[in-house]
This record gives C-alpha cells, structure tokens and sequence, in this order.
C-alpha cells in the first residue's frame, strides 16, 4: 500500500492554495475542538498553536490535526503530518503540523520554523542524506487494523518512499514520537514504504529490532486489515450470499456478498467481499463506473452483523471507516432500484452502412458507430503509439451480424422470446437465452459472407491462431464500459472455418448477464450490434496486467497505476489467494523538465520470488512511455482535457519474447 506520505506529499499541493485564501478570510483560524491548555506545549521556536503542537495527549488531538487521505485499496484514512528539526544532535524536536492548514513539510518549514532551507540542508540534494538536519513523515491511522493480540488499531510511520532513511533516524523518529504521542505508543511501527527503504530495512532490522522500533511491511498490514472501503456510498437491496451452489445469478436489487470475487460483476445494488479486492479488479472497476458501494469486510459472510439479515431488504453504509447495515422495507428497495435506473429508454448508435471487413490501419475512431469502440479504439492505439506494441488485425462492422440475423429470422425469434411471459422468470430467462444463443450458433452463414471471413482469416500469417473478440455497440463507451459482458474466442487450427468462433461472439450478445445490464439501463435489446474485432492471439506470455493512464488520488499530477501477474493468470480478479503486483507510478515533481519517474509497490506479487518484481524497470517504463501517449491522445479525442477524472483502462501483456503488448484501451470515469 503505498503510503500516507506520498498520498499527502501530492495532495498537498492541491491544497496550498486553499490553504492560503482561507488564512486571508481568517487569519486566526485554529482547530475548534482542542483545549485552550494545550495550545501551551513548549516549542524550541515561537510556534503558533494555529500551526502545529509538540504534544498529543489523546485522539482527539490527532484528529484535529489530521487530513483524511486516500490510498488504494484504503480511502480516507487519517493522516497526521510531522518535522523533526535538530536530527543532528541531542535533543531532536517533533511538531505535528496542522495538515490541513500546512500541507508541505517544505512550506512548513520554511513559513512556520523560519528555517533558511537552502543553508538547512532541506534541498533535495543534501536533505536525503545521513548527515541531516531534518526529519520529514507521515503518521497514518489504520483504525481498521486488526493488532496480534485482536486489539483494532495501527499507527504506522512513514516517510518519502525514495528517502533512504538509516536506522537511527527511524529510531530517533520512533522513539520521539512515541514520547509525543503516548496514547498511540504501543500501535505505532515503522513502514517502509518505497523500494529503497524495503532494502534499508532489510540491511537494518538488526539494528532497529536493538533499538526497540517495531516494523510492520505492507504485505502485513494488508493482511492485518478487517475493513476496507472500496467505493464509497449507500446501497439499498437485498442481501444475498453468493456461494457455488447458487444457481441465480446476482441482479440490480441484490447487495451481495462474494467469498471468492466473480471475474464478471453484474448490475448490483452493492458488494461487500469477504476477500481482498484490488483497486484494478473488474469488481471494482464496475463499482465505480456505476457508483455501487462496495466494500472489503473480513470473513463477510458470517459476520455477526450480516449473518441474520441476509435474505433481507436492507441498507449498507460504505463509510471510511466501517459498513452499516440495517433492515429497511421491502417497498424501500424497490423505490432504491427504480430510482437508480435511467428515466428514459436509451438506443445505442448502429451504423449499418460500413459492408466490408476492414484492416485496422484503415479505421478510425469515427467508425465506432459501424465497428464498436473496441476496435475503434485498437485501431487509434496503432496510431498514437509505435504500433509494434499493437497486435494488427481486422474490424467486423455491425452489418454483418445484423445481415445473419435477418437472414435466419433469428430477430423474429428474439421478439417472440422477449414477448414469452416466461422470460420474466429469472431462472426461465437463463434457459431460455441459452436456447437463443444456440440457435445463432447453428444458423447458417450467408455465402459472400462466409468468403469474406475465409479471406481474412488466410491474410494472417501462416500458423496464427485468431483471437475473435466482442466490439459490440454498447461496450467500452465514456460511462458504460460493458465490462466481462461479452465473450472472446481463440480460432485453433482444428476448428475449421473462422464463421465459428465468429458466431460465438455474436451470440454472446444475448448472454444472461449483458441482456440483465442492458435491460437494468433501458438499452433497447432491437438496436443492440455486435462487431467483432480478430487479432492474433497471444500465447504463454511472460506478464499480463492493466494500468489506468492517471494517478487515481490527485489527477491533476502526471502519474500511472500499474496492476500486473506473470503469465497468464488474472490479474483483474485473481483466483484463490493469489495477489497481483500493484505499482504507482509518480513523476518527480523535483525533477524540474526532465520526465523522472518513482515507483511504488503497492503489493507484491505472490507468485515471484521475495525482492523481486513482475515486471522489471526498463518495461515499465517502456509501458509508461506508451501509457502517456494515450492519455494525451484520447484524453483530446474525447474532447475531454478539461476532465480530471477521466482516464483510459489499459490491458497490456509482455509475450513469451518479452515484448510489450497493448491489446486493449477504453474510457474509464472512476
């Protein structure tokens, strides 16, 4: 996880000029619940107590001086900023700041302390040295933590991830502010949180383990965690429990609550999952571009608080620090679901005037409404990026699925199933598409048609294997990702002509879950299209992951959020236990116009050896070249730079050769 120092270091910036006009508007603005007494803590300069104290007597105290930060995988922890002044010599001195009214050390220093920082040392030349003069971190609250002895609570100190901080500094910071803060004294520990202080801790745990300083790693306080808030919100529906044996699928007025995460969510009204999500996962992703609350809470289904209500109507609370759940009517969450949908029928575009299978080279984005945003949007990559990092391939058009089921009267039958009182059963309606997705399989394909596929398929290299994946017309859209809603297949040599893999595709359309989501979002079924975009498939690939094209806590910052695996497994929504390798990736902001990046792990990956990294520094910074291209080239494309919440969802793989490969690239609205 990364830390509360480099979340507060980013989102500082953001602040400062807040910080300033409401000092204009009132310049004695102090923290309103703290004891006039403590305003009175000796300080070795002439502090304001409107700037920071020396001394904090209980919680009340640290929450006053507090931020609510944001980290992935842990939104709104609290985050309480400190500088140690007179590191070098005997009697050190720690100032909890104000964070919300001072948010840089750097300012800190140089505003409050009157601290020359060119002659102080606090340049980033000479400021990450031994020989220094200053302390700067970050105590974060993980009041979610669970302690080894059951007791909640973790106070862990952090610092820069890239500042080599030696052991006795950590132990003069440890120890001064255990002194400072006695009420958080025995939950405190020092986290490293970047690479070069997961080394020095390595080098150093003898040391500090000698001076009494605990230490806790990321991987540690991961596990340590009982509650995590994923989505933030209110949710209203019905509680279920989602186990193997189930054979209903989840729905819009379902609140449920998954032991092992799905690797496709369907429309819900709110997630609780009883297994860690990662920030990147499908899960997560769905919850946020459709505003459900969602939430991780450990062993959720038999949770004291859950257990008796599931099977009811109920609301869920997901706040930054617990989940609410309380019984609610019947009548209260049918309200919830209505209100939730769109007020009016909505028709997505279908352009049947494209006729031809086209290369990508000759697409463009303007063509979405003919092929899909898919294929649109492969086809744009190839430009923005050196398309040696892009699979070629061809664009199916939405005409040639609407041609085949015409010609088969597969639209009449579909009007007489959506007519059948039965389809309103959700069981019924499972069995019934299955029956419908059959018959697209064995209609027969029209002859020009079937020439035109078998053409295609032979412009491939001798021994490609095809990838026919789903580009239908409501599907990787700015609001409506259709995300795991629709099927890919690989063609194998074995399988004879290419028209079967195609017609998969096609009949995935009518999948339970895509027909539920498009009916949940008044999508009207008639209009619904599915291109096809066919690709080389990738095989026995080193790396697989998905990145988003801005920094998820503080946009207005360059910077990347990297999920990756080795080999094939999912990233996304991994199976079992196994964790992904979450990496943030920050421009230096010091580094003046050079583009110079810091990385942060986040987590580890479980399927690497220890000190190692799924994808090693070279690559990823190869991916960032290329993550940075696209967000600057779709960012214009979707007319949207003034939008600092938008991004592109990015899949990316390194192949058996190690060579990057960006197979994927849609809107993400988080």
């Amino acid at each position: 996880m990364p830390s509360g120092a480099i979340m507060a270091y980013i989102l500082a910036i953001g602040f400062i000029m807040a910080r300033r006009a409401l000092m204009k508007l009132n310049p004695h603005l102090r923290p309103p619940s703290l004891p006039d007494v403590m305003w009175n803590a000796q300080s070795a300069v002439d502090l304001s107590p409107h700037d920071a104290l020396t001394h904090l007597p209980d919680r009340t105290a640290f929450e006053t001086l507090a931020v609510r930060d944001d980290v992935p995988g842990m939104l709104r922890l609290r985050a309480l900023k400190f500088l140690m002044t007179d590191v070098d010599t005997d009697h050190p001195q720690v100032y909890f700041m104000n964070s919300i009214r001072h948010p840089l050390h750097y300012h800190f220093a140089q505003d409050i302390l009157g601290v020359d920082l060119d002659l102080a040392g606090f340049t980033r030349v000479t400021y990450f040295t031994e020989n220094r003069k200053f302390l700067a971190g970050t105590i974060l609250a993980y009041d979610n933590y669970s302690l080894s002895d059951g007791s909640p609570g973790l106070y862990s100190l952090e610092f820069w991830p890239t500042d080599p901080v030696g052991a006795d500094h950590v132990a003069s910071a440890f120890h001064a502010i255990t002194a400072a803060m006695p009420f958080g004294a025995h939950k405190l520990a020092y986290h490293p949180t970047g690479d070069i202080q997961e080394q020095r801790l390595i080098r150093d745990a003898d040391a500090l383990a000698a001076q009494a300083v605990r230490t806790i790693s990321t991987s540690e306080i991961f596990e340590g965690v009982v509650y995590s808030p994923l989505h933030l919100g209110e949710a209203i529906g019905r509680l279920r429990l989602m186990t193997g044996d189930d054979p209903r699928p989840a729905n819009a007025s379902d609140i449920v609550i998954y032991e092992i995460l799905p690797n496709d969510l369907p429309v819900v009204a709110g997630v609780i999952s009883a297994a860690p999500q990662t920030p990147l996962s499908h899960v997560n992703l769905r919850a946020q571009q459709n505003d459900i609350a969602n939430a991780y809470l450990r062993n959720a289904a038999t949770h004291p608080m859950l257990k008796d209500l599931i099977g009811q109507p109920v609301r869920m609370l997901v706040t930054p620090d617990q989940l609410e759940v309380t019984s609610v009517s019947n009548a209260a969450m049918l309200a919830a679901l209505e209100a939730r949908r769109p007020r009016y029928a909505q028709t997505p575009a279908r352009n049947l005037r494209a006729r031809t299978i086209v290369p990508l080279d000759d697409l463009a984005l303007t063509d979405v409404d003919a092929f899909g945003a898919k294929s649109t949007n492969l086809a744009e990559l190839r430009r923005v990026i050196d398309p040696a990092f892009v699979p070629d391939g061809f664009a199916v058009p939405f005409s040639f699925y609407h041609d085949f089921m015409t010609a088969n009267g597969l639209y009449d039958q579909l009007q007489t199933m959506l007519a059948d009182p039965a389809f309103k059963d959700d069981a019924q309606r499972e069995d019934l598409l299955k029956a419908f997705r059959r018959a697209i399989k064995d209609a027969p394909m029209l002859g020009p048609m079937r020439d035109q596929f078998g053409a295609m398929h032979a412009a491939f290299p001798a021994g490609t294997t095809p990838r026919c994946r789903s580009s239908a017309n409501n599907e990787d859209l700015i609001g409506f990702t259709g995300a795991g809603l629709y099927d890919s297949y690989t063609h194998h040599e074995d399988e004879g002509h290419i028209q079967k893999s195609i017609k998969q595709v096609w009949a995935s359309l009518w999948n339970l879950r895509a027909f539920n989501e498009r009916e949940f979002y008044r999508i009207d079924h008639l209009a619904a299209a599915m291109g096809v975009l066919v690709h080389p498939n990738f095989d026995d690939e080193l790396v697989n992951g998905v990145a988003l094209t801005r920094n998820l806590y503080f946009p207005r910052f360059e910077g990347y959020f990297v999920n990756a695996q080795v080999g094939e497994d999912l990233v996304t929504n991994p199976e079992g236990d196994q964790i992904a390798e979450e990496i943030v990736i920050l421009q230096n902001v010091d580094a003046g116009s050079a583009r110079v990046y810091e990385t942060v792990y986040i987590r580890r990956s479980s399927l690497v050896k220890e000190g190692d990294t799924v994808i090693n520094y070279i690559d990823l910074m190869v991916l960032v070249a290329q993550l940075k291209k696209i967000q600057d080239h779709f960012q214009a494309l979707y007319h949207r730079g003034t939008d600092d919440s938008f991004a592109m969802d990015v899949e990316f793989k390194f192949d058996r050769n190690g060579l990057l490969a960006i197979k994927q690239a849609r809107p993400w609205t988080g």
